[in-house]
């Protein structure tokens, strides 16, 4: 028979710094080697090692061999929710340098959530979708004054947000898989609170269905070593052209 929840095992393993760096270096959904990780993370491979050891015990994050390689991913959305919730309440860490600078203005503009698209960008796709009548339910406001709305205790779930007809329409037009996002065994359509915009932005099969499809267009593109994304030159006059989408 099992008690309650153990939170302060699983706040104990996310709390320790180089362990925080894994986790937000996994966050954006890659399946990662150690020693990639260890660069990623800034620790040594030694200690990179360890941490995940520990990760993987806990639960946090699974591990794959292939071949002679293995290969570390967070353990499901509900860690990558996880952490994008404790991201809320925490505090912003300092900035050093130009650099970090540079870095900390990138992921708030455009990063990726876990399989999804979050920052200023996924939040101004997600009010696009709202705004067009693509996605009801929903304003895309974050509310947490109002009863019942964005509750802690039920992240993504208090609102019930819809694909119209028409939005199916418009995000199958881009070459997104609606089809697929809709009849797959993920829930198809949640959204997370952004950490740093304190909106919503889209998550779920649909979510990560579309952020595949812009990956897939060039319209974004990874930046090294960071959640960070960057939108391309065809993908800001895409991003207009389709989704009505300003970026930077």
């Amino acid at each position: 028979m099992s008690g309650d929840v153990d939170l302060a095992s699983t706040a104990a393993l996310i709390g320790e710094p180089g362990r925080a760096k894994v986790l937000r270096a996994l966050a954006d959904g890659r399946e990662l080697p150690a020693t990639v990780l260890a660069h990623e993370a800034g620790v040594a491979a030694s200690t990179a090692s360890v941490h995940l050891s520990k990760l993987v015990g806990g639960g946090l994050v699974v591990v794959e061999r292939r071949g002679r390689h293995r290969y570390y991913r967070l353990a499901g959305p509900n860690v990558a929710a996880a952490l994008e919730a404790l991201a809320k309440v925490a505090p912003p860490a300092p900035i050093r340098s130009l650099r970090e600078g540079t870095k900390a203005k990138a992921v708030r503009t455009a990063r990726t959530c876990y399989d999804h698209l979050a920052g200023r960008l996924g939040v101004a796709i997600m009010s696009s979708l709202v705004a067009d009548g693509s996605l009801t339910g929903g304003d895309g406001h974050h509310r947490r004054e109002r009863a019942g709305e964005d509750r802690p205790s039920a992240i993504g779930r208090d609102l019930d947000y819809r694909l119209t007809d028409a939005g199916a329409e418009r995000l199958g037009d881009l070459g997104v898989d609606v089809e697929r996002a809709l009849a797959g065994p993920r829930t198809p359509i949640r959204y997370c609170i952004d950490w740093s915009e304190q909106e919503h932005h889209l998550s779920g099969a649909l979510g990560a269905a579309l952020a595949d499809r812009l990956f897939e267009l060039e319209w974004v593109a990874r930046l090294p070593r960071t959640r960070a994304v960057l939108v391309t030159g065809e993908g800001r006059r895409g991003l207009s052209d389709h989704l009505g989408v300003a970026s930077e």
